[in-house]
């Protein structure tokens, strides 16, 4: 850590310095003060011109789906709750059972072109999507909807396939957005969903294309002139950066000197040491917190060892255990953030209401668990350990009270015992020649996981830090680092054995349904076939049971916590993934030219700026008036 800080200090020592004394433009010819400049989540974008929203693998983090598409329902990330976006109204019921509903649309909206978006617009995008089988998101859909129609121009009515009193949450963004994005039919309507490029995109937002680099290091957007017939311009008003710049400089080490120069407003992901270079350098970049843990640890997805479940020898669960038992989650911490990151071993995030409501009433349950041998896996003394561990190495804030340091580290994780961990895979046909695991059949166990390359850096160097822990038990480990559309084509395809992914783990309050019914056997696909959820190819039919409970619930239904806790009892005793840390997101901020950004003192949203609500906070910036 201190060599990489000292590489990353001396980079920007010798890095060339801007004077702030003269006004500028962007690298790609914008006026630098009207311009607000984004760090691109996945980085470089391989293919460019393939903005089609609904296929897999199609990278949409360079502003398509931040700002030029947006949702029915949107979430505020402050209160957990929705509210109508291109919808005007929340789903009304038109019958006890859940399965009729009548929504309106907003009225007075445009696509880009200037054509007017109405309720058809939203039919065509449903039935186009049910009858494409080859759109990933089809088999999903076609689960929901039964029939859907426009009335009127401003309203929708829909049955259910079955009972649904979450439409809103099958159809709108709960977390990082739906995949049910509304499309023009004018434009749609002539072409194949499955093949089409979708270039130029024309959306609905506040923000249209306007221009892009070939090689996919930037994409460049401009307000609408009529931004009042967007979502965003109706409900936030009138958003002030002219151009919004989507820019990847590449490593973390070009992006902290770009922002150190001012050529950065945010950055999506850093290091902990990365940002306190860049706070050294620039005093007018931030983190979420000005002090430690300095970092915002309620990201709704959490990081871990994703398997696929159809891949030998993951597919037992003797093997998967096995793995957790052999990695010491303290290392893994310090080893990817310097220990700031807070433990889960459950499958949703350690967020502040989640943990509430889940992790700290479970950790009694997990305390007994047991495996099928009578084993008890869980330790509950982890954040004791890591609050003595950053005193002893002088970090300045880190809590020393138990309850403190738990609040901070989690309520726990699984033990580090590497010689139960040897003793369940010999119970499986495992042998050890010398140092070397060799797997059932006597040929050597060699491991890949895939990891994201220059993106998700916590993911990146959490796949690094476990690897390590990995080959110190025998395992022949590589980590495999990938661009973001082979990353998650390889996830949804079942292509992989071993990835550092995230988006199955995710939660933003204690109603789980959005992603524990992602779960559901019904998802899973053979590998080598696109899957919308259930990536790791889980075939529980007691998952399945409790799913299909929570699924005929209401959102404040007494019964959903006891059923989802029951699921998440059920994904722990399988461990289809063995889930480590919340995500701790250092996202920095620079207001040099732009400022109102949301932070732990000013929360008036959380710091996703790869969200599709992201466009709503753009309309909350504010120009300093620096040139």
């Amino acid at each position: 850590m201190k060599r990489r800080s000292l590489l990353l200090g001396t980079a920007l020592a010798l890095a060339v310095t801007w004077n702030a004394a003269f006004a500028r433009n962007t690298d790609v010819g914008t006026p630098r003060e009207e311009t607000l400049i984004v760090d691109m989540l996945n980085a470089r974008i391989t293919n460019p011109t393939m903005m089609n929203p609904f296929l897999e693998g199609v990278t949409l983090s360079h502003g398509l789906h931040q700002l030029a598409y947006s949702q029915l329902w949107e979430i505020d990330t402050t209160t957990g709750t929705q509210y109508p976006a291109l919808a005007a109204t929340m789903p009304e019921p038109l019958d006890k059972d859940f399965t009729k509903f009548r929504f309106k649309v907003r009225e007075g909206l445009a696509w880009h072109d200037g054509k007017p978006f109405t309720a058809e617009d939203v039919v065509f995008t449903a039935e186009m999507i049910m009858g494409n089988e080859k759109v990933p998101f089809s088999g999903y859909l076609k689960g929901v909807i039964k029939t859907i129609k426009a009335v009127d121009a401003a309203t929708i009515e829909l049955e259910t396939v079955k009972p649904y009193p979450r439409l809103a949450v099958a159809l709108g963004s709960v977390i990082y957005g739906n995949l049910f994005r509304p499309v023009p039919k004018h434009i749609w309507k002539d072409v194949d969903a499955a093949t089409f490029n979708n270039f130029p995109p024309v959306g609905i937002g506040s923000y249209k294309y306007k221009a892009h680099d070939p090689n996919g290091y930037w994409m460049l957007w401009e307000k609408r002139d009529d931004w009042q017939r967007s979502d965003a311009g109706q409900i936030k008003g009138d958003p002030k950066p002219k151009y919004v710049l989507f820019r990847s400089y590449g490593p973390e080490e070009k992006r902290i000197i770009a922002m150190a120069q001012n050529d950065y407003d945010i950055l999506t992901d850093i290091t902990p040491e990365g940002l306190e270079i860049l706070r050294n350098r620039n005093k007018n970049t931030q983190g979420w917190f000005d002090k430690f843990p300095w970092a915002n640890l309620d990201d709704p997805c959490q990081r871990g060892m994703h398997f696929n479940l159809a891949a030998a020898p993951y597919d037992k669960w003797q093997v998967r255990w096995a793995l957790a038992l052999a990695a010491n989650i303290e290392n893994v911490s310090m080893g990817t953030f310097s220990g700031m990151l807070r433990a889960s071993a459950i499958a949703v995030p350690p967020v502040s209401i989640v943990s509430k409501t889940y992790h700290a009433p479970m950790s009694g349950w997990l305390k007994d668990m047991a495996l099928p041998d009578g084993y008890k896996p869980f330790d509950a003394d982890f954040a004791l350990r890591m609050a003595k561990r950053l005193e002893k190495e002088g970090v300045d804030g880190a809590p020393t009270e138990a309850n403190a340091a738990r609040d901070l580290f989690g309520v726990g994780w699984w033990r580090h015992d590497p010689a139960k961990a040897q003793q369940l895979l010999e119970s499986v046909g495992f042998r050890k020649a010398g140092n070397q695991w060799q797997k059932p059949d006597g040929t050597p166990w060699k491991m890949v996981i895939n990891a994201p390359a220059d993106f998700e850096v916590q993911s990146q160097r959490l796949a690094f830090a476990v690897a390590n822990e990995w080959r110190g038990f025998g395992i022949d480990v590589t980590v495999q680092q990938m661009q973001g559309g082979p990353f998650f084509t390889a996830y949804s395809t079942g292509n992989y054995d071993v990835g550092s992914y995230w988006s199955s783990s995710c939660a933003i309050g204690p109603d789980l349904f959005v992603r524990l019914e992602g779960w559901h056997s019904r998802y899973a696909r053979p590998t080598g076939t696109p899957a919308a959820f259930n990536r790791e190819r889980l075939n529980d039919p007691e998952v399945d049971k409790l799913i299909d409970q929570l699924s005929a619930m209401q959102a404040t239904d007494p019964g959903v916590v006891p059923t989802s806790t029951a699921i998440l009892q059920a994904l722990a005793r399988q461990l289809p993934v063995i889930e480590m840390f919340g995500t701790s997101k250092f996202v920095p901020t620079n207001n040099y030219y732009w400022d109102n950004y949301p932070s732990a003192k000013n929360y008036y949203e959380g710091p996703w700026w790869w969200w599709s609500n992201f466009k709503y906070t753009v309309s909350q910036l504010k120009p300093t008036g620096r040139k």
